[in-house]
């Protein structure tokens, strides 16, 4: 009992000590100019936006480095990666003129997978792409840098971890993180939406889904997975899921 009680007491002194000095470290924001070649190298959602919307899309993506910091542990974070961050922040959200996340102050990004009970980089354990704090690590949220570069540069995947995390923000802001996004979700459309989440996550449980298998754990979870395909991958799922295509296009992009 003592050794655990004493485990627990380094965790704590490790966390105050580590958000105490972050704080102290400034703000990083790459210039316009190379969030733009970014962008448009390899953020398929900016790259097809009309150029009014690429300027609007600039514009929240600065808001965002503006309010909430991005720190590398174990890792040097370049450009690319504040920029990968940030757009999957900003692409959930984009057609909500004016909606800002306001539970989440830092994402912390280390070099690959991570244990989610200690946050263990090295040894066995260690499964987790992305998790949003809670405890001590409330309004953080953590990332794998590799599993966040993938989402964005192989445009083959129907995974985007960062993206993933960013709307189980979303739906965590009604003050439960039960797939059902009250904030963005127009009311008579949530029943509709828990028959389809349902009758899609029986299907994956039978093999008949092409979608993350993950998303079976909880509706949280299918949301955040939907999303994903539904962001990376949209002309694909459109094909293959109709029905869940259209629904996540009324909760994501309702006056499209």
């Amino acid at each position: 009992m003592e050794v655990f009680l004493f485990a627990g007491a380094v965790i704590v002194v490790w966390v105050f000590l580590f958000f105490a000095f972050r704080k102290s470290k400034p703000l990083v924001i790459p210039a316009v100019g190379v969030q733009k070649q970014i962008l448009e190298k390899y953020v398929t959602f900016y790259r097809e936006l009309p150029s009014e919307e690429k300027a609007r899309f600039l514009s929240e993506l600065n808001k965002f480095f503006q309010s909430v910091r991005i720190t590398g542990v174990g890792t040097d974070l370049e450009d690319m990666d504040h920029v990968f961050v940030a757009s999957a922040a900003v692409i959930p959200l984009f057609a909500f003129k004016g909606w800002e996340y306001r539970n989440i102050n830092e994402v912390i990004v280390y070099p690959g997978a991570f244990s989610s009970r200690d946050f263990r980089v090295e040894g066995e354990g260690r499964d987790t792409l992305g998790m949003v704090g809670s405890g001590p690590m409330q309004r953080t949220m953590i990332l794998s840098q590799k599993d966040l570069r993938e989402g964005f540069l192989h445009p083959n995947t129907t995974s985007n971890p960062a993206i993933h995390e960013f709307v189980h923000l979303i739906d965590k802001a009604d003050g439960a993180t039960d797939g059902l996004p009250e904030a963005l979700l127009r009311h008579s459309y949530a029943l509709p939406w828990l028959h389809r989440m349902n009758e899609e996550i029986q299907k994956i449980r039978s093999g008949r889904s092409d979608i993350n298998p993950y998303g079976t754990t909880s509706e949280a979870e299918f949301l955040a997975v939907a999303a994903e395909y539904f962001f990376n991958q949209p002309e694909r799922m459109s094909e293959r899921h109709p029905e869940l295509y259209r629904m996540l296009k009324e909760i994501f992009n309702p006056n499209a």
